[in-house]
């Protein structure tokens, strides 16, 4: 099989799926814009081939390029996990005349207003919304839709550009931010937990499910530093409580009309039990989510996600043996560059049997900036069967290890 890549090594994860295509046997084509002599040992030595493009959001140009490079080669597959490339790839296709997903089902998944416009017209629970294009047109959403409030990028990924608005000043001052975006939506501000749903499908069918716990929530996380942000990928997935996300997250894919591939949903349970929608991406999740999901169950996802989409098989075992929290660390102090690393000795003395993963950065490496990346300063993964032993692990690397640029 023939497997066009979009974006194959960059963000870093995509470069484990562009690993897993080969794996499985998958002869892989690779289109991105980045130089190849940047990628990634294994994600070169994965690729049978790669086109470097001039401007890789140009999608009529791409399409031409791609046309052209393949010079009457058959593909069977055209992916793309990287959310701003999810409408080129079925553009692609469509040009290609390659199976899967099509332009106006990727809008759907892409467009925030328009997939919870489809899902309000399937009966499924999504917050009250609005589009804007302009400030006028945001002060009456959120007069007509009342506060408090979210405002977030119609076409944006993870929580970038993105403020709760309890009064009309806090929308004021979100305006005066997100001058750079021009389109948001509007939405009602749902009180709860948040969740996520991530599957592999095939033929609409997930063969693989996961529901992952994001604490503090992930705008807790994104306006305070000092925290140390947790992502647990959960083992008991028919708790009640996680459950009636599940068949919420079910029903979503049924309503867009997904097929196969991976998906990352975000929800929300509400403090009365209830399940509401947040958003959906027909791609893989970011912040090392995957990883998390392939600590929790012992197999390799990258590898079946490859195997669902060339095979139409899922042949890994799916259950879930533990609950894997991700931690992610963030720097003190008011230096560029990392002095000290204190508590790691003595968490690994006390946990380091539940500890599968440390990638930490190395004293006299730069400071990241943990508002552009998801994992900061490093991070670590604990699991155990059991989650309040889970938790408690979590916490003791969220209070104990400490990492300085003083």
């Amino acid at each position: 099989m023939n497997v066009l890549m979009i974006s194959p090594g960059f963000p870093e994860d995509l470069g484990y799926f562009t690993r897993g295509l080969a794996e499985v046997g998958a002869r892989v084509l690779g289109v991105g814009d980045a130089n190849p002599a940047s990628l990634a040992p294994h994600v070169s030595k994965a690729l049978s081939g790669y086109l470097q493009v001039r401007d890789l959001w140009d999608e009529p140009a791409v399409t031409r390029e791609v046309q052209s490079w393949l010079g009457g080669r058959t593909v069977d597959r055209v992916e793309c996990l990287w959310e701003p490339g999810v409408v080129l790839a079925a553009q692609l296709r469509e040009a290609l005349g390659v199976p899967g997903m099509r332009r106006e089902t990727a809008i759907a998944f892409r467009d925030k207003e328009r997939m919870k416009e489809v899902l309000d017209g399937a009966g499924v629970r999504t917050p009250k919304h609005a589009r804007a294009n302009t400030q006028e047109e945001c002060r009456a959403a959120a007069e007509r839709i009342g506060y408090p409030l979210i405002i977030k990028p119609i076409a944006g990924a993870g929580s970038a550009d993105t403020y709760p608005l309890r009064e009309p000043k806090d929308l004021e001052d979100a305006l005066e931010r997100l001058g750079h975006v021009p389109e948001v939506s509007v939405e009602e501000f749902i009180e709860g937990e948040e969740y996520t749903y991530d599957t592999i499908s095939v033929q609409g069918k997930p063969l693989f499910e996961n529901v992952a716990w994001y604490r503090p929530k992930p705008l807790v996380m994104r306006l305070n530093p000092w925290i140390s942000p947790q992502a647990i990928c959960l083992r008991d997935l028919d708790a009640p409580e996680i459950a009636v996300g599940r068949e919420l997250g079910r029903a979503v894919l049924v309503a867009l009309g997904f097929e196969s591939g991976i998906t990352h949903m975000e929800w929300f349970r509400t403090p009365s039990g209830e399940a509401v929608f947040g958003e959906i991406g027909a791609r893989a999740p970011g912040g090392r989510l995957t990883h998390g999901m392939n600590f929790s169950t012992d197999i390799d996802l990258f590898a079946g996600w490859a195997e669902a989409i060339c095979t139409g098989r899922f042949s890994q075992p799916p259950a879930k043996k533990y609950n894997a929290c991700l931690v992610f660390k963030r720097a003190s102090g008011g230096g560029k560059r990392i002095t000290r690393i204190e508590g790691l000795d003595a968490i690994m003395a006390e946990f380091g049997e539940h500890m599968p993963l440390i990638d930490l950065v190395s004293v006299g490496e730069a400071r990241r900036d943990w508002r552009n990346v998801v994992t900061g300063d490093g991070w670590i993964c604990v699991r155990h069967p059991d989650l309040d032993a889970t938790l408690h692990m979590a916490n003791r690397v969220g209070a104990d290890l400490a990492i300085y640029a003083d």
